[in-house]
């Protein structure tokens, strides 16, 4: 009776860690803003494996349903304008992060 009670104890507290191994993770988004409104297509997002884009619309961009971590942003250019990157764009998890405005440069 005793082994089965401590079977029962060991079984329910494996149980229980299972269930807080696996947390909810909400992603969340990277937006911001390219000058001139008019100078890019898309916006990229890089992590590791994972790739995001999202469309410029107006100048205006938001990637969306970002995991928790680092990226890399790199706003795709139109001609006359230059591809541009942004290192070290931090997401948080369930949090909106806004990179601000990012003014691109004329190529040569």
């Amino acid at each position: 009776m005793k082994a089965i009670n401590l079977k029962l104890v060991a079984l329910s507290v494996v149980a229980a860690i299972g269930l807080f191994a696996f947390s909810k993770i909400d992603s969340g988004s990277i937006k911001g803003k390219v000058t001139p409104a008019n100078s890019s297509s898309k916006v990229w997002a890089i992590s590791g494996t994972d790739t995001l884009k999202a469309s410029v619309d107006g100048g205006s961009f938001t990637i969306m349903d970002v995991k928790p971590g680092t990226y890399k942003l790199i706003i795709e250019a139109m001609p006359p304008y230059k591809n541009m990157a942004k290192e070290g764009i931090t997401v948080s998890d369930g949090q909106q992060t806004d990179v601000g405005e990012i003014k691109l440069q004329q190529g040569q």
